[in-house]
């Protein structure tokens, strides 16, 4: 009903705006020009105030954020956005998919500048490591977005800017790549440009087939207990995106656009554990054999009407959307146990997700070449989390375990509106902004019969300053405060069954993490070449942490804990540029400092770490027709709130051959030193563990991409405005 409610007044508040629309048509012989609007990130609140472009590099920095081209990242041709993620200065992402920013994994992944429920909750990393890359145009890093942004995610905001054209007539690619084990992935893409009206869609499969490994080593040093987990699995399947859109001029100042898009994940995974006690050696002791399916389907459809008043930059957003998620997860298992009789185990996890979001942005010029920007934004999100668990001596025998099934729901609304006014003062520009936010969540725990409701009121303010010292020198400033909510299942108190000595659950206590967060930047450029420098600084108070306890006979719990409090910092360079007509480099480093007082959860004192970390890519035009490419990154010592995790490094290379002006070969071969992993290590007074996770990432791609329609292709050029190659 709420969901509805929403939706209603949605749409009374865009009914008027449509009627004026269709009553105001273009003077004759006058047709609306055909051009469809611009794909900035969110187009009624990007920032282009000071801006070092580098087109060289495929680089623009402006007032609030960075964007990199990926046009001629080969990752991007033959990979997933993980991998394309990999290649972005401030970014990492680990072998299984996680992202985080600046070291902070609370990341706000977006796609054109609004939210997907595909990067949130339970299966983001699967999404992120499936979906194909070559239809992402660039990538922008906002740190620290300004209030019109919402302040979700700590660590900042990733939007994915898609691609599209321009050219009139019909045009489209078709692309196919194979690797490894039956690895491939294969798309269609397809735009028609007539007169008023813009059709697009685009279709995608991608079927991978991965080898996980981990080693798990713990040790209790009250009990004495020691033990190793060795585990083994296969996970294959295949990823579907698809996704249709229209774009229609109704006059001059008038366009509606909608767009309807799907995305699937149907995977299976099949391995063993085996569990050993090294001490005593009367301990538990086992080997267990899993299959496991995971389905994951999200579905969504938005429309969106644009108004532009008298006057450059004088416009009416209006964006409404729905869209539903459904994740499941069920398998069964055999247990071989040395100690005690043999088991079979079935076992299932579900999520489902409703959203609606309304968006009204306002943007009007001001006197004084100044800039108001306004907005409301409200959405509703409901969950329904459903966990069972049963267990027997056959399949055919099971029964019921109430440790392992429970119902949660978990609803939430957020009513927000913010205000912005950017002015310059000569050489200097100022953005300031205001964001309120009024937020509402209702939880049930359904098998305990446990309610509570929660609602808060809270200001979100944002600065942004700039100075142009010099044509080729700016310097900028900046702060927000930002916020992490707990996810669904970190509220969850129930138990999720893992394996027989691992479970996980959730804390119905948990507090937002707030976080304070300030940027000092320098940033030059002088032809070809640019290079930037950053300080920053984040306090955060109320800091959500994985935390690992031990029950005792063998089992552990992971549950999430609030910080009391943390600070990190650093320095971070990039630098861009050629070193001859034909060799052009991307080199980026960050100097990564952390304090975690953990306090008040045991620990004495507070423990702090310093992180080194760095990427670089050399492209080389070694002829008009052949692209190599390296790509290289690595990272240092990481610090956790029980411990650290230990570095990492990889290394792609690529080359792309151009056949013609409509054909491309390309070739890449990812993790060449086969050394991407990721260890962890958890080292207190009680409990020492040590996680080793690998993935044969290790892979060849060959694979071709032919153009079709809009005559000769151009060569590809970024575009920051539109988003899109001059060559697509």
């Amino acid at each position: 009903m709420r969901l509805k409610v929403l939706l209603l007044a949605a749409t009374a508040i865009l009914s008027p705006g449509l009627a004026f629309a269709q009553t105001a048509p273009a003077p004759a012989g006058k047709p609306a020009s055909a051009k469809p609007p611009a794909k900035t990130g969110d187009a009624a609140t990007a920032v282009e105030g000071v801006t070092v472009t580098s087109d060289s590099t495929a680089m623009r920095t402006s007032i609030d954020r960075r964007s990199y081209s990926v046009a001629n990242d080969l990752s991007a041709k033959t990979g997933s956005i993980a991998d394309a993620l990999r290649n972005i200065p401030s970014v990492e992402v680990d072998v299984q998919g996680n992202v985080s920013l600046r070291g902070d994994p609370n990341v706000t992944i977006m796609i054109d500048g609004k939210p997907s429920s595909m990067f949130n909750g339970d299966g983001k990393a699967d999404a992120l490591q499936q979906m194909p890359a070559d239809q992402i145009d660039r990538v922008e890093v906002m740190t620290n977005p300004s209030a019109a942004y919402r302040p979700d995610g700590t660590a900042g905001i990733i939007n994915l800017i898609t691609k599209q054209t321009h050219k009139p007539g019909a045009t489209g690619s078709v692309k196919l790549n194979l690797g490894p084990h039956g690895r491939y992935n294969t798309g269609v893409t397809g735009n028609l440009v007539k007169g008023k009206l813009t059709l697009s869609g685009d279709a995608s499969y991608r079927y991978d087939r991965q080898r996980f490994w981990s080693v798990d080593e713990r040790e209790d040093s009250v009990s004495g207990e020691r033990t190793v987990q060795d585990s083994a699995f296969t996970n294959a399947g295949g990823a579907v995106n698809l996704r249709g859109g229209v774009d229609y001029a109704l006059t001059k100042k008038d366009r509606l656009s909608g767009e309807v898009r799907y995305r699937g994940l149907d995977y299976s995974t099949g391995g063993q554990d085996s569990y050993a006690t090294l001490s005593p050696s009367t301990g538990p002791a086992y080997v267990r054999d899993s299959d496991t399916d995971m389905h994951r389907q999200n579905s969504a459809v938005s429309g969106d009407w644009r108004h532009q008043f008298k006057g450059a930059e004088h416009e009416l957003d209006a964006h409404l959307e729905y869209e539903t998620t459904d994740f499941k997860r069920a398998g069964h298992a055999f247990i071989d146990n040395a100690t005690s009789a043999d088991a079979y185990e079935i076992y299932g996890y579900g999520a489902e997700q409703d959203r609606i979001n309304f968006k009204l942005d306002y943007t009007r010029p001001m006197a004084g070449e100044a800039k108001l920007k306004a907005g409301l934004d409200l959405e509703g999100v409901d969950n329904d989390y459903d966990n069972h668990g049963s267990s027997g001596a056959s399949l055919a025998s099971q029964a019921v375990d109430p440790r392992r099934t429970n119902r949660f729901l978990y609803d939430q609304d957020v009513y927000a509106g913010y205000v912005t006014y950017e002015r310059p003062f000569g050489d200097f520009t100022v953005l300031g902004g205001l964001r309120a936010e009024q937020v509402e969540i209702r939880t049930d725990q359904v098998t305990s019969a446990q309610k509570d409701d929660n609602s808060y009121f809270k200001l979100y303010p944002s600065l942004h300053m700039g100075y142009t010292l010099s044509q080729t020198q700016t310097l900028t400033a900046n702060y927000s405060k930002r916020v992490q909510r707990p996810q669904v299942q970190d509220l969850n108190p129930y138990p999720v069954y893992l394996d027989p000595t691992n479970y996980r659950a959730g804390n119905p206590d948990l507090k937002p993490q707030i976080t304070d967060s300030y940027e000092l930047g320098w940033q030059y450029r002088k032809g070809p070449a640019s290079y930037l420098a950053t300080a920053y600084y984040r306090r955060s108070r109320d800091g959500v942490t994985d935390v690992v306890r031990d029950l005792g006979d063998g089992v552990f719990l992971t549950t999430r804990e609030n910080l009391a409090t943390s600070r990190n910092g650093g320095l971070e360079l990039v630098a861009n540029g050629k070193l001859t007509p034909k060799l052009s480099y991307n080199v980026s480093a960050n100097a990564f400092w952390n304090e975690i007082d953990a306090g008040n959860l045991g620990f004495s004192g507070t423990r702090s770490g310093t992180t080194l970390s760095g990427r670089a890519s050399l492209s080389w035009q070694a002829t008009p027709k052949d692209f190599f490419q390296l790509n290289a990154l690595t990272s240092g010592k990481r610090l956790t709130a029980q411990g650290y995790r230990e570095p990492i490094s990889l290394l792609n290379l690529g080359y792309r051959r151009k056949v013609s002006d409509k054909l491309n070969f390309v070739v890449t071969a990812n993790d060449v030193l086969d050394g991407f992993k990721d260890v962890t290590v958890i080292d207190t007074a009680r409990l020492h563990e040590r996680i080793e996770r690998t993935a044969n990432v290790r892979a060849v791609f060959f694979g071709f991409t032919y153009a079709f329609g809009g005559g000769k292709a151009r060569p590809e050029a970024f575009d920051f405005g539109t988003g899109a190659p001059a060559g697509n």
